[in-house]
């Protein structure tokens, strides 16, 4: 048996606020670990025949969530894989009792200054459309991080390369699977 055998028998769910890495760290852990990569913002998009943008502008934001509720739903029916949800997605109560029951959660946190950065980038998401990054994650983090810290693991990211997060990535789901195989 190799060394991350016990991380393939679940799906792992990363959670965490835009631009902390979700899908592109997911990605990588997914290459490293053998599993297939899916992403929810993805799969949304494909279920419902348009982008997430125009989602929330024409249909509105709870909407989304429940789009999104329901292919997580599907997603975690599907054998284990590495799956990115959407910054919003862990704190819908049903989603996230989902997660909990059929897959391992890893809050991925980074320092609000390198998210800013990295997020003010793109104008592509609808929740910063007109606003100042930094004080939408400010409002984000205040409101999140008490129930993004219900997730089984947190790794803090800071602004390391994508492969030094998934070595931490690795690292610390090889130590919750020892600790939960007891």
């Amino acid at each position: 048996m190799d060394r991350f055998e016990p991380l393939r028998r679940r799906t792992i769910a990363l959670v965490g606020l835009m631009g902390v890495g979700k899908s592109s760290v997911g990605r990588r852990l997914a290459n490293a670990l053998g599993l297939p990569f899916r992403d929810v913002d993805s799969e949304v998009e494909s279920a419902a025949g348009r982008s997430i943008p125009d989602i929330f502008a024409e249909l509105g934001e709870p909407a989304f969530r429940d789009g999104e509720r329901r292919v997580i739903q599907r997603l975690l029916d599907e054998p284990p894989h590495v799956l990115a949800t959407g910054g919003g997605a862990f704190m819908d109560a049903k989603t996230r009792e989902m997660i909990k029951a059929k897959a391992v959660s890893v809050w991925l946190k980074t320092d609000l200054e390198v998210l800013a950065r990295r997020i003010g980038r793109k104008d592509t998401r609808p929740l910063l459309i007109g606003k100042d990054p930094m004080e939408v994650l400010k409002v984000q983090a205040e409101a999140r991080y008490p129930t993004y810290a219900q997730a089984d693991i947190t790794v803090e990211t800071g602004d390391a390369a994508h492969h030094v997060t998934v070595d931490q990535l690795l690292r610390a789901l090889s130590a919750y699977a020892e600790e939960h195989s007891q």
